[in-house]
């Protein structure tokens, strides 16, 4: 008994040693590969933050390889797990629009007149996030502005790949747009919202209403730091931020392509731009080019690259790029020019800022008026931190 028990220590010490070990060079690697710029406000919380995403993905990969579940499922799990309770101000409430799970939150204070309606798109590459991980955002947005918010829970990829949620969206705008009156919110004042990930639906879903007449027209769109396309992921930002946390430009690139695809297995080429004809890139040069970036965003360091050709059969796999509801800085003029007045917020350390001022110049030239905050000393992921206790940032609130 002893020798059996004595076994088991030394596998136990083994185990935990090795573990330790595994967390340890995941960390000494992203420290090696990562960079914190000296323009970020206390950067050792944006340390912090990022060791324990990291230490979170280290778990998951190695409850994934012993076969108790994936990385993905793990990581979404740890990130939903707190749950907030009643709100003493707040009516809070799971209900359905369409067969997409949704999370409507309502001011309890009696209102003179019709609120506004805020639906909310949550950010997470498409792969992450969900009702829970933005429920601290959703209930301060209701509280602070005194709207109806509507915070979408659409489908999430590897499982479900692109457009299911466009398509989720999509659908759980139109039937809240259909039933207004339900929740007594003004015809004239509803916006679509959403961060990263969130904000790229927000801006599809926006577009894809612009023409239509059956509906009660979106009196704005928001977009924090929206993913907007994938044709070039060598722009100034990509290439001045992509060590920076709490996104890389390896897996802004990785994220779109588990999007579309569920696998990265053409990553390489994406990041090279090997994954688009060159007459197609030249076609929508006009709007996606390093030239349409204002001069002042280029001082930090920015090396023109050669266009590259690809081979049919790449392009054949990620051809979706070029579709609007997938990249919507890729929509027609005839598209832009009706979309509704818009409110764009950019990072300067964050990889997807150039995306941000890529749709800033394509909406302004199209006569829409835009309202653009920059965060001089915002990262990407900033907005989730507004609240974190001791690790909430200012620029965050």
């Amino acid at each position: 008994m002893a020798v059996v028990l004595t076994v088991l220590v030394l596998f136990l010490a083994g185990f935990l040693a090795g573990f330790i070990l595994l967390v340890m060079g995941a960390i000494n690697f992203d420290f090696s590969n990562s960079e914190i710029p000296p323009g970020v406000n206390q950067p050792a919380k944006l340390r912090i933050i990022h060791i324990i995403l990291i230490c979170t993905a280290v778990v998951g990969k190695i409850l994934e390889n012993i076969g108790i579940c994936t990385q993905v499922s793990f990581v979404r799990c740890m990130q939903g797990r707190k749950a907030l309770g009643a709100d003493p101000k707040l009516f809070i409430k799971d209900l359905w629009f369409e067969k997409v799970p949704v999370r409507i939150y309502q001011p309890k204070a009696p209102s003179a007149s019709q609120r506004r309606g805020v639906m909310f798109f949550h950010g997470g590459g498409w792969v992450f996030g969900s009702l829970e991980t933005h429920e601290k955002l959703c209930r301060f947005i209701a509280r602070e502005s005194e709207s109806v918010v509507v915070s979408v829970g659409y489908r999430l990829a590897p499982e479900h790949k692109y457009p299911a949620a466009y398509e989720d969206c999509l659908n759980a705008t139109q039937h809240f747009l259909q039933h207004l009156e339900h929740y007594g919110v003004d015809p004239a004042r509803v916006i679509v919202c959403g961060d990263s990930a969130g904000g790229n639906l927000a801006a599809a879903v926006s577009q894809t209403l612009a023409g239509r007449s059956d509906l009660p027209k979106l009196r704005a769109q928001i977009l924090i730091y929206p993913g907007l396309q994938a044709l070039d992921f060598n722009l100034p930002s990509y290439q001045q931020n992509q060590g920076v946390p709490l996104l890389f430009r390896e897996r802004a690139a990785f994220y779109v392509l588990q999007y579309l695809n569920g696998n990265a297995t053409n990553l390489e080429e994406v990041l090279e731009g090997s994954h688009i004809p060159v007459d197609i890139k030249l076609n929508y040069r006009k709007w996606v080019s390093p030239d349409n970036i204002p001069e002042e965003f280029k001082v930090r360091g920015y090396k023109p690259r050669v266009l590259l050709d690809c081979t049919t059969e790449v392009f054949e796999k990620v051809k979706s790029f070029c579709e609007p509801t997938l990249c919507p800085l890729l929509a027609e003029d005839s598209v832009v020019h009706q979309l509704p007045e818009s409110f764009i917020l950019t990072c300067e350390y964050d990889v997807l800022r150039d995306d941000g001022l890529l749709y800033k110049k394509r909406l302004e030239d199209n006569g829409v008026r835009v309202t653009w905050y920059h965060l001089e000393d915002g990262f990407h992921g900033i907005i989730n931190s507004f609240n974190s206790d001791w690790l909430s940032f200012p620029a965050g609130k």
